[in-house]
């Protein structure tokens, strides 16, 4: 294979050449295999081409239609050819990445009509993939035994061998289950409390060997933005416990969706602790040769944690539409955390004697000493209290304290934005109002690049906007009349956006007493299946019905399958620790916070109903306030594409 698509001359900048090449592409080359010349598509080309000459971070904000993909795919695979290095696309999720690896995507698109062997591998999250410890508890505890007893008998033969391996075999993925809903899936899948450091099937495990494949990529690693800050997190972490970064050496990073990284980098840099799991692991130490005092210690750790878990669980409250309990921090909750850091303080101290004695596991040790050292560096924040945000979260396994600092851009600013590498923040909507701020100072960036080009779509002739009158003051039973009506419509064809679970499931309670539509349309719910299986099937099956929470970014099905686009409400931040702590620290919480993460997110909702020039369409917000705040109304109503007006009549 060449190593360039062009032939290179080493006297000149290469990233000079790697642009002519891409102009080339776009000017004479696809539109010779039947694409059309988009103007705004060598527009960005020309601006990416700065980006990676100069080694900045950009802010590439182009429209839906503008083919914005495959002008950084081209620039990533040029420029990880010319560093030797793969280049990293990271996507805003798992749905994401399979709109850019799907038989008919982009690379697929690229290979074939410029003859280039692309090589590009995907690194999915650990919680996307099968775990086989779980799966060996609930094939037997479970009421769902049966069936995981089925799947585990489905694993490859060599999952239960101990010869050595000759090929990679991909298995165990998430998409590979595509029946399991949500909550089966979560009886089986990695979590962050599974300890896989002593796991003996580690080196069996689909996690691990996908990570082997992917880790050999020459051009792309394609991966999510958690994912991406998780190797961000762990790096220094996984070099002192002598395993490598969960990501290779990488010449550049484009972060597709890239408004939505803040949230990403947070849940990166979440702490979680378990009492379970601290006594599981400190009572290893239990069984080799120890001294009495370190003995008793460990059996004052276990009843303090127990009597902290027990205080944090009787100053917890409920969030209305939240799964995240609130803690509310008191002296006497402070008292019963910082006996629990003294008593680890002191096992700390014990094992550094311990470890010149010789009389532990050493390998046994060093996890434990990791794991007390993350429980000190996360429970030393509530020190600090203003500087982090904390929720209790319940599963049939226990409560979980989840603590994440206020605010990632000290992180991010040293350890993403301080690299000298091209980073690309790509999407149809990264300003608010045009401006970048909200999105950069988010992130913690000084210096950066960007340009907005526009949609080619005619709008104003392809999509209908409505936001209808309501005579009770838009009760929930007056939004299913509406979205009934819409549906009948259209004959299904719809994706319904929600901003919360708890209205997903209960639209999904109520619309089956609906026989004039819920017998004739076929309605899909996210959770219910596997996220690429269930929008595989509304795209195929074109009178159906998607009704989503997490769909509002990325969901790409051009043609008449989706030809209305319901927002059950305008999708502001949920009141949950993370946002409460957000509005706290600002000055004007509604302007500054509330504000801008709607109009992003509605912006992105409303763009997935118009993908080609031959869409036509319905976007329908089903909302009061619309009507009652002509404030909002207008704010709203600014970011419509350019022609739309908003309508109040169904009609």
């Amino acid at each position: 294979m060449e190593r360039y698509p062009f032939t290179y001359d080493h006297s000149q900048p290469f990233i000079r050449q790697a642009g002519e090449w891409i102009a080339d592409v776009f000017y004479d080359i696809l539109p010779e295999a039947g694409f059309e010349v988009r103007d705004e598509q060598i527009y960005m080309a020309f601006q990416l081409e700065r980006a990676f000459a100069e080694k900045q971070t950009i802010f590439a904000e182009a429209g839906v239609g503008t083919g914005k993909t495959l002008v950084y795919l081209l620039y990533a695979i040029c420029y990880a050819r010319y560093m030797r290095k793969p280049a990293v696309i990271a996507c805003a999720d798992e749905s994401l990445i399979e709109q850019l690896v799907k038989p008919e995507g982009d690379i697929v698109k690229l290979a074939k009509h410029l003859s280039l062997a692309v090589d590009a591998r995907l690194g999915k999250s650990a919680d996307q993939y099968l775990c086989l410890v779980k799966l060996d508890k609930a094939r037997f505890r479970d009421e769902d035994a049966e069936m995981f007893e089925q799947l585990y008998e489905e694993l490859p033969g060599f999952v239960h061998s101990h010869e050595t391996l000759q090929s990679f075999y991909a298995y165990g993925d998430r998409k590979q289950y595509p029946n399991l809903n949500d909550e089966q899936w979560s009886k089986i899948n990695w979590d962050a409390f599974q300890d896989c450091f002593v796991c003996d099937k580690r080196h069996r495990c689909g996690q691990t060997l996908s990570r082997e494949h992917y880790r050999r990529s020459a051009d792309l690693i394609i991966c999510s933005h958690d994912f991406y800050m998780e190797h961000v997190w762990t790096y220094e972490s996984r070099k002192r416990e002598g395993q490598l970064p969960l990501l290779p050496d990488h010449c550049a990073v484009v972060f597709d969706e890239g408004h939505l990284l803040e949230s990403a980098a947070q849940k990166a840099l979440t702490y979680k602790l378990k009492h379970d799991v601290f006594e599981e692991l400190i009572t290893r130490l239990l069984q080799g040769e120890i001294r009495e005092s370190l003995a008793v210690l460990i059996d004052e750790a276990i009843a303090q944690s127990e009597t902290m878990f027990d205080w944090l669980r009787r100053r917890s409250r409920e969030i209305p539409g939240s799964d995240r309990k609130e803690l509310l921090l008191d002296d006497r909750l402070l008292q019963e955390i910082h006996r629990f850091r003294t008593v680890l303080a002191a096992i700390e101290e014990e094992l550094v004697f311990e470890s010149g004695l010789h009389t532990l596991n050493e390998y046994q040790l060093r996890i434990v000493e990791e794991h007390l050292e993350m429980m000190q560096k996360a429970l030393s924040l509530f020190q600090r209290s203003e500087s982090l945000v904390c929720w209790l979260t319940e599963s049939g396994s226990g409560a979980a304290l989840v603590i994440m600092p206020r605010t990632v851009k000290e992180v991010l600013r040293e350890r993403v934005f301080g690299s000298s590498m091209p980073i690309v923040f790509s999407s149809a909507t990264l300003s608010v109002e045009g401006s970048f701020r909200y999105v950069a100072e988010s992130l913690g960036i000084e210096q950066y690049l960007s340009f907005s080009v526009d949609s080619p779509y005619e709008y104003e002739r392809q999509m209908e906007a409505i936001a209808p009158l309501w005579s009770a003051g838009g009760t929930f039973s007056e939004k299913m009349e509406a979205a009934v009506s819409l549906l009948e419509r259209t004959e299904g064809r719809a994706l319904l956006l929600f901003p919360a679970k708890a209205e997903l499931q209960r639209f999904k309670r109520e619309i089956a007493s609906y026989p004039e539509l819920f017998g004739k349309m076929r309605f899909l719910f996210e959770g219910d299946q596997e996220i690429s299986h269930l929008i595989a099937s509304f795209q195929h099956d074109e009178t159906s019905v998607l009704c989503a929470v997490s769909l509002w970014e990325g969901l790409d099905v051009p043609g008449p399958s989706l030809s209305n686009v319901i927002i059950w409400s305008l999708p502001f931040p949920p009141q949950d620790p993370v946002f409460m702590a957000k509005r706290s620290a600002a000055e004007s919480p509604f302007e500054e916070v509330d504000l801008p993460y709607m109009l992003l997110r509605l912006r992105q909702g409303m763009g997935r109903l118009i993908r080609s020039r031959e869409d036509r369409g319905i976007v329908a917000i089903l909302c009061a306030e619309l009507h009652r705040q002509p404030m909002l109304r207008a704010r709203v109503e600014a970011v419509l594409p350019p022609g739309v007006s908003l309508k109040n009549s169904l009609a």
